[in-house]
């Protein structure tokens, strides 16, 4: 009798697996900040005072303002929504946030033709790491994994990001649904996911993994500290995330993404769906 009480709730749930696929956050919902066309307001420096990972620099050139944010450091605190007096910076709710290019992640409202912006976007180009194992191969052909991939996840630290790769995975999203699987062994994996800020004491069991994958592989940076090491960058630990030591094909930005967010990743490292963003 329990059994068949048991069968019949079941029954009566209903299919709860979201159909809609990459649909935008619900309203209340904080998403990844977003750049709007509204000029800043001459010298106010709120967005970049608030910002606890020094995500938003503030230019001046001639009698215009302007901001560039780093997707790749921010870590959705919000404060810099709050802070905007002008709507500069407002809430973005799309899912779709997860790009091929390192620089892909940098927004700005300065005139690109302006010669000094130019010079400055250029400079902040320049400055993001190179992996040890050299500069991402901009030709790799990711239709390799377009039915089905298999990814091995290193946690280097960060739980929430964990997390949020086991909610992908429940009836809500599916995420095997379209083909993404997790395995456990990295000689069985077609993509290393990474999250976490990868402190030093994570360098070599991170380096063994991929190297124990068979080529072709693709290495995904989930989360704010596997793209920079967010809140933890720059300390003793040597947390700057996995650009450093591996070449990362996607990057998902978020702290923590979103399971939508995680499952758009994924699918632009099958292939399947283009980047939010190429780079500047």
């Amino acid at each position: 009798m329990p059994l068949l009480r048991l069968f019949s709730y079941l029954w009566n749930q209903g299919v709860a697996t979201q159909t809609t696929l990459f649909p935008d956050l619900a309203e209340g919902v904080r998403g990844m900040p977003k750049i709007t066309e509204e000029p800043c307001a001459s010298g106010c420096q709120a967005c970049a005072d608030g910002c606890p990972t020094d995500a938003i620099k503030v230019f001046k050139f001639d009698d215009k303002g302007g901001i560039t944010l780093d997707l790749g450091s921010c870590i959705n605190c919000g404060l810099c929504v709050e802070a905007c007096p002008t709507k500069t910076l407002i809430n973005n709710p799309t899912t779709k946030v997860a790009v091929k290019e390192r620089s892909g992640l940098i927004l700005t409202n300065l005139q690109k033709d302006n010669e000094q912006a130019k010079a400055a976007l250029t400079k902040m180009k320049e400055g993001l790491p190179q992996a040890s194992f050299g500069p991402r191969d901009p030709s790799k052909d990711f239709s390799w994994f377009k039915r089905s991939v298999a990814a091995r996840v290193v946690s280097t630290g960060c739980s929430a990001c964990d997390m949020e790769i086991g909610a992908a995975g429940n009836p809500i999203f599916d995420i095997e649904r379209f083909g993404i699987s997790i395995v456990a062994s990295p000689r069985f994996a077609d993509a290393l996911i990474v999250t976490g800020p990868v402190p030093k004491g994570m360098h070599a069991a991170l380096t063994s993994c991929y190297q124990a994958m068979s080529s072709p592989r693709v290495v995904v940076a989930l989360g704010t500290c596997a793209i920079s090491g967010g809140v933890h960058r720059g300390g003793y630990a040597e947390t700057n995330g996995v650009d450093h030591i591996l070449p990362v094909d996607v990057y998902i930005p978020g702290c923590p993404p979103h399971p939508w967010m995680i499952i758009h990743g994924m699918h632009v490292a099958m292939g399947k769906e283009p980047p939010a963003r190429e780079g500047l």
